[in-house]
């Protein structure tokens, strides 16, 4: 007799042919992983031996082939009426008294293991399925909560039939794989209680960027589906992989998501197995999952992909996905994949996209992808609307569908009103090399169809659709062609969004990290107004404060978690290559337009050069609220462990200003020397350069920032557009400061660079500076290229000595 049935401690990533990528790989994780403590749920697979012989029978293989070989995927209507005649051949085909035995025999000894109409998820596996090159993920149909045998039988015949939906022949055609050559297994798994918990996906990389040092994260509440579906904006979270090998176990960053409904159990079976309910107010304001879970799905993730790429003898970025039983509250993995689009991008073609103007923005939302596209609108409601989509129009939708499939392929973009990262429509978008901006509230309610918009995803991770059709430039640098100078060519960097993309470029770290900017972006209050809130004369001001600490322990916490997450995930993604981080150096202009700072900040004729830098971190006035600054950067170097961090002060003015916050970082735990902290100073007043060889007693190194030094030196307002043609960074007597602040730092054995744009907007000074040896030019990540090739040909050819 013909056994049909495989348990899953009896296969592996052996056994694809045989139960497909999606069961194989079950197996692997319960029979190899198990002993690791990977928690797997058990089961059973069918083999794809039932689903080839069901071909042989009756001459179904024949009425296939009549209904497949002459098809037109792009003739919607010949293609939905084939597929569903072929789906009622298998169906049928797959109704043997033999296979329906074997299949109770197995469930019913699940039952003996966990319980009588134990639930089950049902699962199809193709034999091409999970591959390195081909994921077929979202092809094939899934069942949940599938109780008792008849129901049981009823779900295995219709996920075998689901080989022959019209996505799945679509995608076998584009893929160029044999509708024939495909075969389909079915698993039959133990059910999570994630409907009572929470669940989701974790991929061993950055989803957008391809960054391979992060593990990233998402979950909702109830059954995963959802997300799948796109109906939830779920929670995200990053973890650093580096530091949590080395024993560090800290989230480095976090995003609250929407997760407006869950996912639970039905009563009834079929296609009432399960339903969705609205979660609560106060459970969305909450995350899922805990920061300890977390980190335990990082290490789990971790240990899945070392063993992978151990099988492949290659690394393996990993697709997961996870369940919390709310039973137990055990974390299970139920399903573990090769990642196949981010992973696959070339290495040596770095290809960046901007915008060169900017339009009004219609609606905004989850990046996916780095790409910019225009185009027409096409809004989708149902499969209805799809026959009238035409090629090179933008899918609008509120989420989208596997159906969609065929239609999504000759979109040029998409844009959904629900969804996170994880969703359908963002994995279809990055296997088809398409912008998509998910989750992007009312996209429906405000984009009708024929609208001229385009798309942005190339800002980092929010995506943005602006009105009409905006210019942009898309550059293709090859890596392998690029000279490496001597001189250390690094980044300037002040959006945590842009860093994971832009630390896979060519570089030597970041020679300017803008705190600042952070704060303005990720916090948005001042800092004093968080720590004396009754301070604050506005009731609105006061109110809204109050809505953005809800769920940190003290305002100051938000402060500090926010801070750090920013100045962690450039950190992170740079590690372990140096990362200088600026701190505040906003005006008391600057600082009055943070929430509640107007209550905080004097009124100053000329912030340029007032109550800024320095000044301001051992003063009453700010004090308490350098130490919150000072809190985030002892939190990211000895909890976190990014200790390429450097700090460096801004517009010191004296020695003894530069004594003083020394000084003051020691107090809150900041201490020059203390586990490898180094401090570095703006080389940024004249005076720094008048005094380098004190100001290099107090620092460890110098960055010259080249705007204030100019206005300062030339007595210019860089802000005053009447005397602008007299800011020239090439007047002799900069020209002279450069050369005085080198040899200075040099005679000192200190570290010297340069952060400022002028090496980036004249070739000529980066020239000047490479022949008196700056150590280093920072330059925005736009400008790294070009600057490489100026500074390798200035070292490659120096100037010939005067005779």
């Amino acid at each position: 007799m013909t056994g049909y049935i495989r348990s899953f401690h009896e296969i592996g990533l052996a056994d694809v042919g045989l139960v497909g990528g999606k069961t194989a790989s079950l197996g692997e994780l319960y029979s190899a992983l198990s002993s690791q403590g990977i928690a797997v749920p058990n089961g059973f697979a069918i083999t794809a031996d039932a689903y080839r012989e069901a071909l042989a029978r009756d001459n179904v293989a024949g009425d296939l082939h009549r209904l497949l070989d002459a098809i037109d995927k792009s003739n919607i209507r010949q293609l939905t009426k084939n597929a569903a005649k072929a789906r009622a051949l298998i169906y049928e085909a797959m109704d043997t008294p033999l296979l329906r035995k074997q299949v109770v025999d197995a469930y019913q000894q699940l039952e003996r293991e966990a319980g009588a109409e134990i639930a089950v998820a049902v699962r199809s596996s193709a034999t091409a399925e999970d591959l390195p090159t081909a994921s077929f993920a979202g092809q094939h149909e899934s069942f949940l909560n599938v109780r008792g045998p008849d129901d049981l039988f009823e779900a295995c015949r219709r996920c075998f039939a689901s080989i022959f939906t019209d996505r799945a022949i679509s995608y076998r055609i584009d893929n160029g794989f044999d509708h024939f050559k495909v075969a389909l297994s079915v698993a039959v798994m133990k059910m999570v209680r994630s409907d009572l918990a929470a669940s989701g996906v974790i991929f061993t990389l950055d989803t957008e960027s391809g960054f391979r040092d992060v593990v990233f994260v998402t979950g909702c509440y109830g059954l995963g589906e959802t997300i799948v579906q796109g109906q939830v904006d779920p929670d995200e979270f990053y973890v650093h992989k580096p530091t949590l090998r080395e024993g560090y176990r800290h989230v480095l960053r976090r995003r609250l998501g929407a997760k407006q409904i869950r996912m639970i159990y039905g009563k009834r079976g079929a296609d009432h197995a399960t339903l969705t309910r609205k979660v609560s107010q106060s459970e969305r304001q909450k995350f899922c999952i805990s920061d300890p879970e977390v980190l335990s799905l990082a290490e789990i993730a971790v240990r899945i992909e070392a063993h992978y790429s151990e099988h492949a003898g290659a690394a393996m970025p990993m697709d997961i996905e996870w369940a919390k039983d709310g039973a137990d509250g055990k974390l299970y993995i139920i399903q573990a994949r090769p990642e196949t689009v981010a992973s696959r991008r070339s290495a040596d073609v770095y290809e960046i996209y901007n915008l060169r103007e900017r339009g009004s923005v219609i609606v905004e939302g989850r990046a996916v992808g780095e790409k910019i596209a225009s185009g027409r609108t096409r809004r989708v409601v149902s499969a209805r609307d799809l026959a009238a989509f035409r090629p090179g129009e933008i899918l609008v939708a509120s989420a989208t569908s596997p159906d969609w499939e065929p239609v999504m392929k000759i979109a040029a973009g998409i844009i959904t009103d629900k969804g996170g990262r994880t969703c359908h429509a963002a994995i279809i978008a990055r296997e088809l090399g398409i912008p998509a901006v998910v989750g992007a509230t009312l996209a429906t309610e405000r984009i009708k169809s024929g609208t001229e918009v385009t798309i942005c995803c190339s800002e980092g991770d929010v995506g943005r659709v602006y009105q009409g059709k905006v210019a942009f430039d898309v550059t293709k640098t090859s890596v392998s062609e690029l000279r490496q100078p001597r001189t250390a060519i690094m980044v300037n960097v002040g959006t945590p969004e842009m860093a994971f993309r832009t630390a896979m470029q060519p570089q030597a770290g970041v020679g300017l990290a803008r705190m600042e900017f952070i704060i303005s972006a990720h916090i948005g209050v001042h800092p004093m107004a968080l720590l004396k809130p009754d301070k604050i004369k506005s009731a609105k001001a006061r109110a809204e404060i109050v809505r953005l600490v809800r769920g940190f322990k003290t305002p100051a916490d938000f402060f500090v978690q926010r801070l750090a997450e920013g100045i962690g995930t450039i950190a992170a993604a740079f590690y372990p290559k140096p990362v200088i981080v600026r701190l505040s150096d906003f005006k008391t202009n600057e600082y009055a337009r943070l929430l509640g700072g107007d209550n905080f900040e004097p009124r100053e004729e000329n912030p340029m050069l007032g109550f800024r830098g320095a000044s301001r971190y051992s003063h009453p006035a700010y004090l308490e609220g350098f130490a919150l600054e000072c809190a985030a950067l002892r939190l990211l170097r000895k909890e976190m462990g990014l200790s390429n961090l450097r700090v460096m002060v801004p517009f010191c003015r004296t020695v003894q200003e530069g004594e003083r916050v020394i000084a003051t970082m020691a107090v809150n735990g900041l201490k020059r020397g203390e586990d490898g902290l180094e401090i570095y100073v703006m080389c940024e007043i004249p005076n720094n350069v008048i005094q380098i060889d004190a100001f290099s007693r107090l620092f460890d190194g110098f960055s010259i920032g080249s705007n204030d030094l100019t206005q300062l030196t030339l007595g210019v307002d860089r802000d005053s557009d009447i005397v602008a043609f007299d800011f020239d960074e090439r007047d002799p007597g900069m020209l002279e400061m450069f050369r005085l602040a080198i040899v200075g730092a040099k005679r000192n054995g200190r570290h010297i660079g340069i952060c400022g744009e002028a090496p980036a907007n004249y070739p000529e000074i980066a020239r000047y500076l490479t022949r008196l040896g700056v150590d280093s030019i920072s330059v925005n990540p736009s400008s790294v290229f070009r600057t490489m090739a100026v500074v390798a040909d200035a070292e490659a050819n120096p100037p010939k000595s005067a005779t």
